[in-house]
Formats: structure tokens, sequence, C-alpha cells
């Protein structure tokens, strides 16, 4: 259980700081209020008109489909890494691990989740 008590450390020191840095910036920000910057802005340009109604599904299953297959990349860089320290079981356990993986790319390919239509 010590072995951990550094990681612990760092995440307290990383939250502590990151929560100074954020009352620090409400209080010793500039704070000048104007009718200009409290306009919406799109890409620079003034808009046309305020954005009425709800996001399409579309896009909530485009990153939903990113997430899913970024997890699956972060798990397979570590396994490389130590490919040869696991040796054949770890090779069997990825294999199962990308099975997995493929079977929801091909049932989300199968419904047409990656078309955008």
């Amino acid at each position: 259980m010590t072995e951990y008590v550094g990681i612990v450390v760092a995440f307290a020191l990383a939250g502590t700081l990151a929560g100074a840095f954020i009352l620090l910036a409400s209080l010793l920000g500039p704070k000048k209020p104007s009718a200009v910057k409290s306009e919406p802005f799109e890409c620079g340009k003034v808009p046309f008109s305020l954005p009425l109604g709800r996001l399409s599904v579309k896009f909530y299953r485009i990153a939903i489909l990113f997430i899913l297959f970024d997890v699956e990349l972060v798990f397979l860089y570590p396994w490389a890494v130590v490919y040869r320290a696991l040796g054949a079981w770890g090779l069997i356990e990825m294999v199962i691990f990308l099975g997995i993986v493929m079977a929801g790319f091909f049932y989300a390919w199968d419904n047409r989740a990656l078309e955008w239509d």
C-alpha cells in the first residue's frame, strides 16, 4: 500500500494547484462585463439567430463510438510495451479483447451507425 502514497500525493497536489489557479483567476482576474462580451459568437462571426432545438443524435453516436475506439487504443499501447514479458498468455488475452472491441465495431457498422446521412 505504501507504493501508492506517491500517486495519492501527486493527485492531491494537482487538485490543490488546479483549485488554487481557479480561485486566483476568479479573485484577481479583470471583470469588465459589457454587452459585446455577453453576446454569443460562432467562429468569430456574428450569429444570425440563437440556436433552436436539440442536436441530432448522430453527434452523440459518433462521440460515443470515438470514445469506444479511443479506450481501445489506451489499452493497446501499454500492452505493446510489455508484450515480451507477457508471453503467449498476454497475446491470447489481447486477441480476446480486440475480438470484443471488433464485435462492437461490426455491430455499429451493421446498424449503419458509421454512416452520416
